[in-house]
């Protein structure tokens, strides 16, 4: 094999099926053979255009998941032949301010996968081993992908909350991120609510570990949740700031609002729902890629999974317009062994 197959996107929503050819990595870098790649909403960032320069080609997707088949000069302990996956952030440089205090998510000069460097919609890729999450047996590369992603983001904020084991949480948005944040915060042991418009998925949350279910459009949910004791706190994953504003009453005391749906219409709060409890807002984005290990390790132990669709590489362009549609439940995901 010579050559590999890549989908390269310039301007808005415009996709062409390339053959590239097959290169060594460069020095601290590594090669993969992709398996499955996610397909996330932050992959508009590149598809549509979203970018400083959007007549450069770019090869979309940061949930990929693959084994490396050679490595470049300088890597240390990744082998090839070992499975790795590869997020949304490529790479942490390790010398930024933020690198020296161990804060690796806000690297300044960190690449970002699918959208400043060639992501997943593709046989192979080239990533910084710095970006490499180890991804462990048990966990197909379908299975695997939107973890790195979704998984991560959500998992991420709920790490951040401080309460005992038992303590309400509120997942709101059943989605691509809010169905494994409601696995997750039943798995780290709390009384899980999740939130969304409509009766359709109530059962859907339920087995997937809510012990409560608010319906948004008959029921105030922040006066729901003050009814169950207030919430330590809310993860919103919904991609609308005005459907999160009016949760902030329905947090416990010393309560958090952990933003992770990106949105661009604000969040509006009444300054006393923040005073009077001195409860928080804040945002949350990924993790750095032993994180995301940690997430992966996670997710085996406790048996979360995605909820997938699947469809070969050659499909990546209907695949990115069935994940914009919203109908997906709830990631789609591309296997390049197809």
């Amino acid at each position: 094999m010579t050559t590999y197959r890549a989908f390269e996107v310039t301007g808005v929503r415009n996709f062409r099926l390339v053959e590239r050819e097959l290169v060594a990595p460069p020095a601290g870098q590594v090669r993969i053979r992709v398996e499955a790649n996610g397909v996330c909403h932050s992959d508009v960032l590149a598809v549509e255009g979203l970018r400083e320069d959007p007549t450069k080609p770019i090869v979309p997707g940061h949930e990929l998941v693959g084994v490396i088949d050679a490595i470049g000069d300088g890597v240390q302990v990744w082998q090839v032949g070992d499975r790795v996956g590869v997020g949304f952030l490529g790479g942490q440089c390790g010398v930024c301010d933020s690198c020296r205090r161990g804060d690796f998510v806000n690297c300044v000069n960190q690449a970002t996968t699918g959208t400043t460097v060639d992501g997943g919609y593709a046989e192979v890729v080239y990533a910084k081993a710095s970006g490499l999450v180890r991804v462990p047996d048990g966990l197909s590369a379908v299975d695997a992908a939107p973890l790195l992603c979704a998984g991560i983001t959500t998992l991420q904020a709920l790490r951040q909350i401080d309460a005992a084991p038992g303590a309400l949480v509120a997942i709101q948005g059943i989605g691509g991120l809010g169905h494994l944040g409601i696995q997750q915060a039943n798995k780290l042991g709390y009384q899980v609510a999740a939130i969304a418009r409509g009766t359709d998925k109530a059962e859907l949350a339920k087995s997937l570990g809510a012990h409560h279910y608010i319906d948004s459009t008959s029921e105030d949910a922040a006066a729901a949740l003050k009814r169950l004791g207030g919430a330590a706190a809310i993860v919103a994953t919904a991609a609308s700031g005005a459907s999160m504003s009016p949760l902030l009453p329905g947090l416990a005391p010393r309560g958090q609002l952990l933003v992770v749906g990106a949105s661009a219409d604000p969040i509006a709060v009444r300054t006393s729902d923040l005073i009077f409890g001195t409860r928080t807002v804040r945002g949350s984005l990924t993790g750095s890629s032993i994180e995301n290990e940690d997430n992966l390790k996670f997710s085996l132990a406790q048996g979360i999974r995605p909820m997938v669709e699947v469809l070969p590489l050659s499909e990546a362009p209907k695949a990115y317009e069935r994940m914009m549609s919203g109908q997906a439940r709830f990631r789609v995901v591309l296997d390049t062994t197809r």
